[in-house]
């Protein structure tokens, strides 16, 4: 039978946002799950909230930032292996068959092989995308611009080259495609940060360490605190969508004051055979939730658990020493198998 985590699963991999809210009280613990439109604003990833009748917890889960390599030369090879690394679920996307196969990437999604002309109507481009133009000519680099321009935006879009190129590319695209397109003013191009890269590898690390910049501060470099998405551990997701929801302590993150080593929503879950999968942000913080989850373990139910890590930071010298709030719950069977 299907539980909520691997309906989640099912839908986070398949690119598809949802929400989940549980509820508890006296009574017990139940759950919704909703699906939600790709485009839906999420000012806050989880919402916690206390009440006389009890506690809810709504939390959003988004897909894994997609990268689409369009072109999978050298440079291509590379980027995939770092992406992949870092959570960016990768497609690539070339004309050639003896580029375009799974064997030259190992670590993609996907790989397609079909005309650049026919790249928009096969990659159903998402908000929350980012794109990497490496074609081999500015022909095609007209093609997946004037493609990505005519539907959703994406989060970055970079284009490699030299600045002749780029400038010509851009010159025609704004005759053919149309003048004043938000898509070509924030196009990131050189591609990359300027660190000086030689080599695909050099060259593919600074393409990944921009989108990683994009990612964590912005379009325009305004620092922020890392998202909720950021926190999703999917190997702690794929465990609780594979194992009935029996024996497991689940702990999350509801909330955090100051500078802690997780943020709100991340997740560990602890075993009655001693298995910890995911993390608190280790040390004493994550041993003494994995003592109270234990204590649970045996007596059932929920609780809330305040761990104040400041004495620790003064003593030991950490860099962490905020106040975190963490949600500890057994996994029952029953509201797990709600819809």
């Amino acid at each position: 039978m299907t539980t909520l985590y691997s309906q989640i699963l099912a839908q986070i991999e398949a690119g598809q946002p949802c929400k989940l809210i549980s509820r508890y009280d006296p009574a017990g613990i139940t759950r919704q799950l909703e699906n939600m439109p790709e485009d839906a604003p999420l000012a806050d990833g989880l919402q916690f909230t206390q009440s006389a009748d009890g506690l809810q917890l709504a939390e959003y889960f988004l897909p894994n930032p997609r990268l689409v390599i369009l072109g999978g030369g050298h440079i291509s090879v590379p980027l995939c292996q770092f992406a992949a690394a870092l959570g960016f679920q990768v497609w690539v996307y070339d004309d050639r068959p003896a580029f375009a196969n799974p064997d030259r990437f190992p670590t993609a999604h996907t790989v397609l092989c079909d005309d650049f002309s026919h790249m928009g109507d096969r990659l159903a481009i998402r908000r929350n995308d980012y794109i990497a133009i490496l074609t081999r000519g500015h022909r095609h680099d007209i093609q997946c611009l004037e493609a990505l321009m005519t539907g959703l935006h994406p989060r970055y879009v970079g284009m490699v080259g030299s600045k002749r190129r780029i400038a010509i590319v851009k010159e025609q695209a704004a005759t053919q495609i149309g003048v004043g397109d938000p898509l070509l003013d924030n196009l990131y191009a050189p591609i990359g940060l300027p660190i000086g890269s030689v080599t695909p590898e050099e060259i593919a690390l600074s393409i990944i360490a921009e989108m990683v910049q994009v990612k964590r501060l912005g379009p325009k470099g305004d620092a922020k605190k890392a998202s909720y998405e950021d926190a999703v551990d999917m190997n702690l997701f794929r465990f609780l969508a594979a194992n009935p929801p029996v024996g497991i302590a689940l702990a999350t993150i509801v909330s955090t004051r100051g500078s802690t080593p997780r943020e709100a929503g991340a997740k560990m879950a602890v075993t009655a055979t001693g298995e910890i999968i995911g993390s608190m942000g280790g040390g004493c913080t994550e041993a003494d939730v994995i003592r109270r989850a234990r204590v649970l373990l045996d007596q059932g139910g929920y609780c809330l658990m305040e761990v104040d890590l400041t004495d620790a930071a003064e003593e030991d010298g950490m860099v962490c020493g905020g106040v975190m709030t963490v949600l500890i719950e057994i996994l029952d069977k029953g509201d797990m198998y709600a819809v």
